[in-house]
């Protein structure tokens, strides 16, 4: 049995200091039956998402009954059992044949109807969470709708000038919020207990670009959203955490990410179940899911910038700290809010977000800078210490102009000279086998960077990141015919690798990211 250190305190911080609410239950939570454990735990299925997104033929009640008799019988199999019960009811519109005479640019604009789903018809006993509209996926294994990848690719969209669909995807979005209370990671059942990093502020200011009154119908929306992230703020007591807030030592409210439920995630069951297998009390088990929850609610998982111990994932340590981009993320929902209301006429409401933002800017200058590593980092919370590792998502507060020009200039320096790479920018500096880690570059960060870095004016760094990105991404297209979900910017003749599934293709992020970024090199010449 692994113990920290500070395992045992950790621990019971966590227990007594964190007000959390107990999952709303269903009639039959499928996910606790010993059917749903079995079919994970023997592996039917490579991937632990097939069986989650399968739709059965009768009620789970009923499965799970049915099960119960028959499991013992001396002929009983497993696999036969659930291919005889359970299918894939979205195979439809999946494949596509590259046209190789098309260049990639051509292939992207090509490729979005591949990706476009229908407006969903309720299914009974799916886990599928039914959206009104279309709507862009990722690709691959991900055929749900994707919290913060479809900002990336809702860029791509209007670049395309496919602004309708850009519309359909965003009221998806606002859908949710209106009826869920919260955007969820995506769009199934399994997902309900966290969201992921909020970009829907950003999806509608790049969909309402120079149109007030249309941003104007989103702000109901905008705030309901904040308020998820905000609830039990009002509640918080110095060194205390509630939901996805928390008060350091020194009286500032900053977020965190988190998790509803502290069991495996359904999703990735066996995976989960095998990493706990090192501990021996539910106590340490319980932690260690809920911290693995609220690294998948980062959009992060996984990433040594999340452990306790470097070299140690079942150090996780997730919820007790304060990441930078999400940070920057809640600073633009509050700038947003506050213009929304100056639009309406101003008010005290206006001034109350003003206030917010103003002070998360602050606590951004004064306690996310690194003034050894000349960095913005993540915080150790309560306490707010810097954490020592740098990762890409320092360069949010640039993205969302929250640095100093110094700042900026400092930053510059360590992306060109500790993360560039042939292909475009690491993820972070450690090579770990976890995706989220070097070797690995994402089109997300390299967006973030990137544009980053012309809000200061480094036009030369943003152009050699760019064009760096995308040669990767012509020449893996090349040799394959396909977009990838992330690439091996060190060695550029590799794909990718690490995490617990397949390289995926497709891919909405990847594609909206190519589409900005040759827009901005034509900009720029």
């Amino acid at each position: 049995m692994k113990i920290l250190k500070w395992g045992y305190i950790l621990i019971l911080f966590l227990s007594f200091s964190c007000k959390t609410e107990a999952p709303k239950e269903t009639k039959v939570d499928f996910y606790e039956s010993q059917l749903f454990k079995d079919v994970q735990l023997n592996s039917i299925f490579k991937d632990s998402k097939t069986f989650v997104d399968l739709v059965p033929d009768r009620s789970y009640q009923e499965l799970i009954t049915l099960y119960g008799q028959e499991k013992n019988r001396p002929d009983f199999e497993l696999n036969t059992f659930v291919n005889s019960h359970f299918s894939d009811q979205f195979t439809s519109n999946t494949r596509f044949e590259t046209d190789t005479t098309k260049n990639m640019y051509q292939h992207i604009s090509n490729i979005w109807g591949m990706l476009t789903r229908s407006p969903d018809k309720a299914m009974i006993h799916s886990s599928r969470i039914p959206l009104p509209k279309e709507y862009v996926v990722p690709g691959g294994r991900f055929r749900e709708i994707y919290y913060w990848d479809s900002y990336f690719t809702i860029e791509g969209l209007l670049i395309d000038k496919k602004d309708a669909l850009a519309t359909n995807m965003v009221d998806n979005f606002s859908h949710l919020i209106d009826t869920l209370g919260f955007i969820p990671n995506g769009t199934r059942n399994y997902y309900l207990s966290r969201s992921q990093p909020p970009f829907y502020t950003l999806m509608v200011t790049s969909l309402t670009k120079g149109e007030d009154q249309k941003f104007l119908e989103y702000l109901p929306y905008i705030e309901k959203e904040y308020n998820f992230w905000m609830d039990g703020e009002s509640d918080l007591e110095v060194g205390e955490f509630i939901k996805h807030v928390v008060k350091t030592t020194n009286g500032t409210v900053l977020n965190r990410y988190w998790d509803n439920r502290d069991t495996p995630r359904q999703e990735s069951y066996k995976e989960d179940v095998h990493l706990a297998a090192q501990f021996t009390t539910e106590i340490e088990k319980k932690n260690l899911y809920v911290n693995l929850r609220a690294g998948a609610e980062s959009g992060w998982d996984f990433s040594t910038r999340w452990y306790g111990t470097p070299g140690d994932f079942g150090t996780i340590t997730t919820t007790t700290i304060a990441p930078i981009d999400l940070n920057c993320l809640l600073y633009f929902m509050e700038t947003q809010l506050a213009r929304g209301y100056q639009l309406k006429g101003g008010s005290e409401t206006e001034q109350t977000y003003k206030r917010k933002a103003e002070q998360r800017s602050k606590a951004i200058q004064e306690l996310f800078w690194s003034k050894e590593t000349s960095f913005f980092m993540d915080l150790n919370m309560p306490q707010a210490m810097v954490r020592n590792q740098m990762t890409l998502a320092g360069t949010f507060p640039l993205f969302f102009n929250l640095a100093t020009q110094e700042q900026a200039l400092e930053v510059k320096e360590h992306l060109m000279k500790d993360f560039l790479k042939d292909g475009g920018l690491l993820t972070t500096l450690e090579n770990s086998g976890q995706q989220w880690d070097a070797p690995n570059g994402w089109a997300p960060l390299q967006w973030i960077a990137v544009n980053g870095l012309l809000n200061y004016g480094f036009d030369k760094e943003a152009k050699e990141i760019m064009v760096r990105w995308l040669r990767l991404n012509e020449k893996v297209y090349a040799n394959t015919g396909k977009m990838m979900e992330k690439y091996n910017v060190e060695d550029v003749s590799l794909l990718s690798g690490g995490g617990e599934y397949d390289l995926q293709d497709g891919f909405g992020w990847t594609n909206g990211v190519a589409l900005g970024f040759r827009q901005l090199l034509n900009e720029m010449e």
